[in-house]
C-alpha cells in the first residue's frame, strides 16, 4: 500500500474516474434525451429515464469494479440513443417504446446465459453494423447545421466553441459545447418551469407491440451489441485486463427490464471513455485502477438527481440548441462508423446499402429504417457471397 501511494496511482486512479463520467455524462446526454423525446417520452418521462440510466449505470460500475477488481465503466448506449433519436414515433407510443427497452434487456440476458449467441453477434460484418448506425446518425449530424441557417446567433457559439475546443483540447470539445450552449439558454433561453427540481421516477407500463419491438428492440440490442459491448471488451483487453462480459451483460439485461418502466433504455460496457479509466491516466499500477471505475461509478450516482434540471434547462433551450449539441457530440461516432462502413473491399457494396438504407427514412409496415437497413445489408452480403461462389 505505502507504495500506492508514494507512485500516485490511487488519487490519478481517482481523478480519471471523475474525469471518465463527468466527460461521459455531459458530452452525450443531449443525445440520451433527444433519443427519448423521438419514441414518445414526455419531458418528466425523459427525465426519469435518464435518471434511473445514471444510477444503474453507476451501479454497475462499482460493482463490477469492485467484484472483478478491474477498471469497468458502464455507460447509456450513446449508439442506442442515436437509433431512438432517428427512429419514427411508435405506433403504440412511449408505451410501446417501453416495451422495445424491456425486449433489449431480455436479448443480454440471453446473450449472457447463451455464450454462441454473442459469438453470432460478434460474427456480423463490422461494416454492415457500422453502415446502419451511420446511416441513423447521419440526420442528427446535420441538424447543427441546419440549425445554424435559421438561428445562427443561438447555434454559432456552440460550433465555434466545438472546433476550437476539437483543435487545443479534444477531450473536452462536447462538454465546452454544451458549456457554450448554457450560456446561450442564460441569455437568451426561455424561463425554467416552476416545478420541482427534484427526481422524480415516471412509471409506464409496456406495450409489446411487434412491430416496435422489431424497429426498435432488436436494432437496439444489436446497435449496442456490436457498437459498445464489443469494443468495450476490446478496450479493456487491450490495456491487458480480462473484460468481464457475461457479468455485464447480466448486469445491463437485468436493470433494462427493470428499469424500462421507468426510461431506462439501455446501458452498456463502456467503449471509448473506458479507455480514461483502463489506460495510464489512471496511475502507473495496473492493479489499483479498478478505483476508477469505483469513483466513476459513485459521480454517476451523484449526478442522477440531477436529471430534472439537466431536463428542464434543455426544455428552456432555444429551438435547435439542444439538438446541435447532441449532433456535434456525434460526429466523431459518425466519421468511425462511416469510415468502417466503407473500409473493408469485402463489404464494401454491402455497408453502402445498408447506409443509404438507413439515411433513406425507409418505413414498410410500420417498422423504422434500422431494421431494413440490416436486412438490406444482409440481402446485399448473401448475394455477393453466392456470385462469389
Amino acid at each position: 500500500m505505502s507504495a500506492t501511494i508514494r507512485d500516485g496511482s490511487t488519487p490519478h486512479a481517482i481523478a480519471a474516474g471523475v474525469v471518465t463520467a463527468v466527460v461521459g455524462f455531459s458530452s452525450s446526454f443531449a443525445v440520451v434525451l433527444t433519443g427519448l423525446a423521438a419514441v414518445g417520452a414526455s419531458q418528466g418521462q425523459a427525465a426519469s429515464g435518464l435518471a434511473v440510466v445514471s444510477l444503474t449505470m453507476g451501479l454497475g460500475c462499482i460493482v463490477l469494479s469492485l467484484a472483478h477488481r478491474t477498471p469497468v465503466t458502464v455507460a447509456w448506449s450513446t449508439p442506442g440513443a442515436a437509433l431512438l433519436a432517428g427512429a419514427a414515433l411508435p405506433a403504440a407510443g412511449w408505451a410501446g417504446a417501453v416495451g422495445a427497452f424491456v425486449v433489449a434487456g431480455v436479448l443480454y440476458l440471453v446473450t449472457a446465459l447463451i455464450k454462441p449467441l454473442g459469438d453470432w453477434v460478434a460474427r456480423i460484418p463490422g461494416a454492415v453494423a457500422s453502415a446502419m448506425l451511420a446511416g441513423v446518425l447521419l440526420t442528427l449530424c446535420v441538424a447543427p447545421f441546419r440549425a445554424l441557417a435559421a438561428d445562427p446567433a443561438a447555434i454559432a457559439p456552440v460550433l465555434v466553441t466545438w472546433l476550437v475546443l476539437l483543435r487545443i483540447a479534444r477531450r473536452w470539445a462536447v462538454p465546452g459545447a454544451l458549456l457554450a450552449a448554457v450560456v446561450v439558454i442564460v441569455v437568451v433561453g426561455e424561463p425554467l418551469g416552476d416545478g420541482s427540481l427534484l427526481p422524480s421516477l415516471t412509471w409506464t407500463a409496456p406495450s409489446f407491440d411487434w412491430r416496435t419491438m422489431v424497429a426498435l428492440g432488436l436494432p437496439l440490442y444489436l446497435v449496442t451489441m456490436t457498437g459498445q459491448n464489443i469494443p468495450g471488451v476490446a478496450v479493456l483487453e487491450s490495456f491487458g485486463y480480462r473484460a468481464p462480459l457475461r457479468s455485464a451483460l447480466t448486469w445491463a439485461g437485468v436493470s433494462t427490464v427493470v428499469t424500462a418502466p421507468a426510461g431506462g433504455f439501455s446501458i452498456n460496457l463502456a467503449a471509448i471513455s473506458a479507455a480514461l479509466a483502463a489506460g495510464p491516466e489512471a496511475g502507473a499500477d495496473k492493479e489499483r485502477r479498478w478505483v476508477a471505475g469505483v469513483t466513476c461509478g459513485v459521480v454517476y450516482v451523484l449526478l442522477a438527481p440531477l436529471s430534472v434540471l439537466v431536463t428542464s434547462v434543455s426544455a428552456a433551450a432555444p429551438d435547435g440548441l439542444i439538438a446541435s449539441v447532441a449532433g456535434v457530440a456525434l460526429i466523431g461516432t459518425f466519421a468511425a462508423s462511416a469510415s468502417a462502413a466503407l473500409s473493408d473491399e469485402r463489404h464494401r457494396e454491402a455497408g453502402a446499402v445498408t447506409f443509404l438504407v438507413a439515411a433513406s427514412g425507409l418505413s414498410f409496415v410500420g417498422i423504422s429504417p434500422a431494421f431494413w437497413a440490416l436486412v438490406a445489408g444482409g440481402v446485399v452480403l448473401i448475394a455477393l457471397r453466392f456470385r462469389s461462389r
